[in-house]
Parts: C-alpha cells; structure tokens; sequence
C-alpha cells in the first residue's frame, strides 16, 4: 500500500499514476481513519467467533461429561443365569439400562406385573424385565420424535406436531411386536404338541413315571418353544417344586387353550392315579384334529385375504393394458 496524500492504494494503482478504484470508497483504496476502523471491526469479528467456538466446545464437554457420569452411574445388569436380549434391545443396551435406572423410582408395581405376565407369554422373561421393556418403549419414542423431526426437516419445514405423532406411534410398536412373538410361539406349541404328546404316550406305556417320561419326550422332540417349557418344568420339579404345581404355572406361563387342556388332563390323571396311557392318546388325537382345523381355517381364508392384494396391484395394471390401445386409437380418430 502507498499514500497518496488523500487515501491508500496498492502498488499497482501507484505505477499507473492513478487509482483503479475510483473516490477511493472500496476496501482496498481507504482513508487511514476508515482503515483503521475496518480492521478493529474485522478484529473484533474474530474475537466473537473465537469466544462462540470456546463456549460451544465447552457446552459440549460438559454434555459429555454428564452422559459419562449417567452412565457410568448406572447399575450393571448381572446376566449370568439370563437369555440374550433381542436385537434391538441389544443395539440400544446402554441407553435401555440408564432410562431404567432414572425411571424406577415412578415405575410402578401394577404396571410391572402386568408386562411380566405379558413377557411370560412371549417366552422373554428371561431376556427382559419389565423395567427394562418399558425403559424399550420410552427409547421408542425418543427415537420416533429425532426420526420424525430429521424427516421433516429434510422434506422442507420442520413439523413438530407430525414428530410427536410419530413418538406415539413408536411407543407401541414393543407391545406389537411382544404380541407378534406370542402369537408365533403359540404356533410352534401347537405344531409340536401333538408330536410331543405321542412319544409321552409311548414313553408311559413302555414303563417310565411321568417326570422321565416328559424328560424322554423332550430330548427325541425338535428344539422349540413347547420342549424349552417342558425342561423348564423338569428344572422347576428337580429344584424340590411339586409336579403339578410345575405343570399349573407351565399352563398359566402359556395361557394356551391346547396347553391348558393337555396340562389338565396330566393333573387330574396324576391326582386320580389313573392310567395316563388312554388319557394321553385322546389327548393327541384332539391335538392333532386341532391342527387340521387350523390349517382348514388358514385356507379358507386364504381367498379372502388376496382380494386386497387384487383390487390394489393386479386389477389396475390389467386395466391399463387392456385400455391403453383403446385410448390411444380414440386419439388418433379425433374423438377426445
């Protein structure tokens, strides 16, 4: 920069003898009071940047911080004698253990007991407890609401009513899927007991008591819900619990229909001390037939449940290439 008697101006501007911004008003060609003020702005400008970085990256450490305390905090889950939780639970372990520990003092007993009959049901009450499932349910909605404000916010607008919809919608997607899990468990019971029930008949008639019986059954039966059951119950009789007390909450753990009624016949057989070689048999034989009806009823309904499928996909497409040709020779004869 040169001074000129009236202002500054690069080297350049000099060697031409004149300046290449005319009135001297640009950044470059300024006054030394206005250069001077420009640069304490610029300064000053920096200044507020770096203090805007400082606080930013020490709010940060202090979130940090803080989630490190919470979870460092929070109780470890002893699983030595307990099945692996499902995978999603699994992916989101640490945060299901540390909204647990802040929501147990407000959990209450009714509610617990409610979703550990419901855990039962579904063959995961040694996966999960019920603090840990509604811990489940509430990481659901949290992630509903980040999910739906990331959606709107990428489509234009940020919507915050449409978000916290979309939290309520996730917050029951873990009792879906918990009766989902029911519903399918009870399906595999149902497919294997009748199996199951024939190789117990055949093991009482050969000679065994009904505790080796039920073990010999299990170990020839495919792995699956109804044999994890029925070493729980051996477990249970093994620990000094008596035998139709296993059978009674082997029944109530299920609230099956078919359970039920096979688990009743066991009692009253082993009360009355009766044979249980014709009692079991009539027992698979009605089994069996249920299981028939079943598939007879599934197949019926069949038909009905590919009208929507029909009406929604292949009806439309036939329609546009049966009426295309005919559109397009309407077309071309001038009628439209």
């Amino acid at each position: 920069m040169v001074w000129l008697g009236n202002g500054w101006c690069d080297q350049f501007a000099f060697d031409r003898r004149r300046c290449i911004h005319p009135k001297n008003h640009c950044h470059r060609c300024l006054t030394p009071s206005a250069t001077f003020t420009t640069r304490f702005k610029n300064r000053e400008g920096e200044v507020e940047l770096y203090l805007i970085s400082v606080l930013f990256m020490l709010a940060l450490l202090g979130i940090l911080y803080s989630a490190f305390k919470l979870f460092q905090e929070t109780p470890d889950d002893d699983r030595t004698f307990k099945d692996k939780p499902p995978l999603l639970f699994r992916i989101f372990w640490p945060f299901i253990m540390l909204i647990g520990s802040t929501i147990k003092p407000i959990f209450s007993a009714a509610t617990g007991e409610t979703y550990k009959v419901l855990l039962k049901r579904a063959g995961q009450d040694y996966s999960l407890l019920p603090l840990q499932f509604y811990a489940g349910k509430i990481l659901c909605v949290l992630l509903g609401i980040g999910f739906g404000l990331m959606l709107t916010k990428a489509l234009g607008h940020t919507n915050i009513g449409a978000s916290i919809l979309l939290g309520a919608v996730a917050y029951y997607y873990p009792n879906l899927w918990l009766k989902e899990t029911t519903v399918r468990r009870n399906t595999a019971v149902l497919k294997a007991l009748p199996f199951y029930i024939d190789l117990l008949t055949l093991s009482i008639e050969a000679g065994l008591n009904l505790s080796s019986a039920l073990r010999a059954a299990a170990d020839r039966s495919r792995p699956g819900p109804l044999v994890i059951e029925i070493n729980r119950v051996l477990r249970d009789v093994s620990g000094g619990k008596p035998r139709v007390e296993a059978l009674r909450e082997f029944s109530d753990r299920l609230k099956f229909a078919p359970v039920s009624s096979f688990v009743s016949a066991l009692i009253q057989g082993e009360k009355t001390g009766s044979s249980l070689g014709p009692i079991l048999r009539a027992q698979g034989d009605q089994r069996r037939q249920e299981r028939f009806l079943r598939a007879e009823k599934l197949a019926m309904e069949a038909p009905v449940k590919m009208l929507g499928p029909l009406i929604l996909c292949i009806f439309p497409c036939t329609f546009i290439v049966i009426g295309f040709p005919i559109a397009m020779k309407f077309l071309h004869s001038g009628i439209f």
